[in-house]
């Protein structure tokens, strides 16, 4: 048997900074591929009533309360026959709109929309505004469910945390 003993030596310190660097290479790597991979801007579709355009409103202004933090905001809707007219945003405080900056830009590209198409089918938010638009969506559409149904009352409370 001539098997020859080797003897390595390792110094604990070298192996330490080496595995250090190579964790910060790896980090560095996977950041750079984060940064400059290009962004896809997603947006969501919520159907949230359906609603054909054989439907018919009981003419009128129907609101919806929408409670942010002990401050009411409301929301208007006036429809005629066959025709969502306008949708409006009454009672925003400047401290609410201050609070919440997203709730006048979400509120203004989801009436748009909703008038536009005469529709709630298809209504489109971006990413960074989902769960405001789904809670203004919510308030619309309790409003016009109202314009439907017609049960008497116009004033509907919509309480978030």
């Amino acid at each position: 048997m001539s098997s020859k003993t080797k003897i390595v030596v390792l110094h604990v310190k070298e192996l330490i900074y080496t595995g250090i660097f190579a964790v910060l290479g790896i980090l560095f790597i996977v950041l750079l591929i984060i940064m400059f991979l290009p962004k896809e801007e997603k947006k969501e579709t919520m159907s949230a009533v359906t609603q054909t355009t054989t439907n018919s409103y009981v003419p009128g202004v129907y609101t919806t309360s929408l409670i942010l933090n002990d401050n009411v905001v409301e929301i208007e809707v006036t429809v005629d026959e066959k025709n969502i007219n306008s949708i409006r945003l009454i009672n925003l405080d400047e401290a609410v709109a201050t609070m919440y900056p997203l709730i006048q830009p979400s509120f203004e590209d989801l009436a748009h929309q909703i008038i536009t198409n005469q529709s709630l089918e298809n209504v489109t938010y971006p990413d960074e505004s989902k769960y405001t638009s789904m809670i203004l969506l919510d308030a619309i559409t309790t409003s016009l469910n109202k314009a439907l149904e017609n049960e008497g009352d116009t004033d509907t409370s919509v309480s978030t945390p």
